[in-house]
């Protein structure tokens, strides 16, 4: 009996002591609790730090000359938008679908946490959807997304820290405006300018619910991944929100997310992507700063770009790739194409390939030999040379005998710019090339003087709009300025003019012969009805087409070819690059004034006037040769037909005389039957040039 008595006596003293344990332990529990969560209170940022996102990574916006965003890189996060701001439909839908007991929980919900863990024991699955938004808020600004349970307790306290310290409108502001919906798109004004093209502030019922469902799993849901998974999504979204009274049933039948539109990238993106690979790794070198959001303005016109895609797509052979650099007189790159087209092939052409540039190489051959004494219309000599086993030939096989040297850079005539590289010495070719920007390798081989060194499209651009500059040094740049998302300033470019390449009357001269070879030589496609100069250049085998050249303030390279360096039958510089310049440059400089060229400057007094000028036949294209200079047979020339312009001039030359007959002036004189002017003998040189 007594044993019967002592034995719930036991059992409800260890009842009781259990009790107290529990108790005990939940003092303990909330005192540790609140300490945890009055130290989190304590160490939380202010409302003031946590507006500024700069936990989320730099944020880097690059925008062509007229402020449009052209590229983004790394987070993207719209405008801050206030509770106020933030339409209560996208508040009301974001409640709905992540926590609908948001309003009436101290941060945890324990709920819905008794819901996970019923559901996870009758499911036999892991605890889930238990977070409440200020947990998330918490996770997202603090934690990492690791599934352990030491991270659910931290989450936990932040929660309540969150709650105690902000209010609930705070809050769900602080979150609508971090959150990450996929795209890289950080808030609901990113996510609604990067899905819908407007601001969240004019976000209407559908597309509330499309972007409250991305939180979930944006990496699934976002429109840029799966447009019909984010509609199913956002259906889910409004049956949610009419099951809590949100909207109501008439509301919800009115919002169909499969009637909203999505915002297409267009391929200008994909246009513009030449240049932006090309300017962002020079960041490094202009700024230091790493975290702040940063807004690049750089020099690309929208429109020009548009063009000179279209230009390249339009004349490019089929088969062939192509690549377009356009600067302005101060240097800065207003368009750029690396290629046909970006996704098929990120290779840059413009600023990466080096290729060889024939003919248009001769720049630097007359450079030098402007420089050296001669002048447009020194007479030089157009007869065969040969320089140890190696005889460069002219296209057609033919020499003409003493020639302006006006003609012969119009007409590309190999022998006498191989004449003249022997004669200034191709180091100084070379020397000349280096100064002006070339800087890949120039060889010094008698062939160099015909292009045979590779060399580099944007290179060769910024040389000849050196030369349009007066011999004034042009480097090409991207960046016109930086600055953070606030508007202050980091870098400026600073143009520099202080660099004299040669003296103006070399420039002036060098315009003066590249004007010729538009106007009557072998870049006829490419005139403009205005003030023209460039020059063309073929290489062996029509491997490689270009055409450089400059009018009223802008100098476009143009570089045709295949990546494989195979021959394109009918290739040639005055051909499909002249006509890629000629549709380009039309609209590049349409809205620009007419600019005269400087032809004429004030020069050393050992240089000799001459006012005469005249012109020979051109031969039938730019000269075809091998790198050393040797013709090849040329490929039919109807595989590219281009139609020929009259030739200024004298007129037409007859038939071929008799090989013993000379192709001199005066054979030139008595064939057009005009009287025939004094001889003038060539111009005397310097001192130092006749005593080499």
């Amino acid at each position: 009996m007594a044993n019967a008595e002592a034995q719930p006596s036991r059992v409800k003293r260890v009842l009781i002591n259990s009790l107290k344990i529990t108790a005990y332990l939940l003092v303990v529990g909330l005192v540790a609790l609140s300490v945890a969560v009055s130290v989190a209170v304590s160490q939380l940022p202010s409302y003031q730090e946590l507006v500024r996102r700069d936990d989320l990574g730099q944020m880097i916006r690059v925008r062509a000359a007229d402020g449009r965003i052209i590229h983004a890189m790394g987070p993207s996060f719209g405008e801050w938008l206030n509770y106020h701001e933030i339409p209560p439909i996208m508040r009301d839908a974001m409640v709905a679908v992540e926590d609908r007991r948001f309003r009436s929980h101290p941060g945890v919900d324990p709920v819905g946490i008794a819901r996970g863990i019923w559901v996870s024991l009758t499911q036999g699955d892991n605890v889930r959807g238990v977070s409440t938004i200020s947990q998330q808020l918490a996770r997202n600004i603090f934690l990492s997304n690791d599934r352990s349970f030491a991270r659910k307790i931290r989450e936990g306290i932040l929660a309540l820290a969150l709650e105690w310290r902000f209010s609930k409108d705070q809050i769900l502001e602080l979150y609508l405006n971090r959150v990450y919906f996929g795209g890289g798109a950080y808030g609901i004004d990113a996510a609604s300018r990067r899905f819908f093209g407007h601001s969240a502030t004019d976000l209407g019922t559908a597309e509330a619910a499309i972007i409250a469902g991305l939180v979930k799993a944006p990496s699934n849901y976002s429109p840029t991944a799966d447009t019909a998974a984010a509609r199913s999504r956002g259906a889910v979204v409004i049956d949610l929100m009419v099951r809590h009274g949100t909207i109501s049933g008439a509301e919800a039948a009115a919002a169909d997310p499969q009637q909203v539109r999505f915002i297409r990238t267009d391929g200008q993106q994909n246009s513009t992507r030449y240049f932006t690979d090309w300017v962002l790794p020079q960041l490094d070198m202009l700024i230091d700063e790493t975290v702040h959001p940063i807004d690049i303005w750089t020099t690309i016109d929208i429109g020009m770009q548009r063009a000179a895609q279209q230009a390249i797509n339009a004349n490019a052979p089929q088969g062939a790739q192509g690549a377009l650099v356009a600067l302005d007189r101060d240097g800065a790159v207003r368009a750029m194409v690396g290629g046909r087209n970006y996704a098929a092939s990120i290779y840059n052409r413009a600023t990466q390939a080096t290729r060889q540039p024939g003919s248009s190489f001769k720049l630097f051959v007359y450079l030098a030999a402007l420089e050296s004494g001669y002048r447009p219309d020194s007479i030089v000599e157009d007869s065969p040379i040969r320089i140890g086993n190696w005889s460069p030939r002219n296209d057609n096989g033919r020499h003409v005998g003493p020639v302006p040297l006006r003609a012969a850079f119009a007409y590309s005539i190999n022998t006498v710019a191989v004449r003249l590289a022997q004669d200034v010495g191709t180091r100084s070719v070379a020397d000349m090339a280096q100064r002006f920007g070339i800087t890949s390798r120039v060889n010094t081989n008698p062939s160099m003087a015909l292009g045979t060194s590779e060399v580099r499209l944007i290179d060769m651009t910024r040389a000849y709009a050196a030369v349009g500059r007066g011999g004034i040094a042009v480097t090409p740049f991207g960046i016109r300025r930086v600055t953070t998302a606030d508007g202050t300033l980091l870098y400026q470019h600073e143009d520099d003019e202080t660099r004299v390449l040669v003296q103006p009357w070399v420039a002036a001269q060098m315009t003066d012969l590249l004007q010729g070879v538009v106007e009557h030589g072998t870049g006829r496609a490419a005139a403009l009805g205005r003030p023209t100069a460039g020059k063309t250049g073929t290489t062996t085998s029509n491997k490689d087409g270009w055409f450089v050249g400059f009018s009223s303030g802008i100098t476009t390279g143009v570089w045709m070819g295949r990546d494989d360096n195979r021959a394109l039958p009918g290739l040639a510089g005055g051909r499909a690059p002249a006509r890629a310049f000629h549709d380009f440059m039309a609209r590049a400089v349409a809205n620009r004034p007419v600019e005269p060229f400087v032809t004429e400057a004030a020069a050393p007094d050992w240089q000799i006037e001459q006012d005469e000028e005249f012109w020979y036949t051109p031969p039938p294209d730019d000269p075809l040769v091998d790198a050393d200079g040797n013709p090849l047979e040329t490929q039919p020339r109807d595989e590219f037909p281009v139609q020929e312009e009259p030739v200024p001039g004298p007129g037409p030359v007859p038939e071929e005389p008799k090989s013993q007959e000379r192709l001199d002036r005066e054979w030139l004189e008595r064939a057009i039957e005009r009287p025939r002017p004094p001889r003038r003998d060539p111009p005397p040189r310097r001192r130092d040039e006749d005593e080499r």
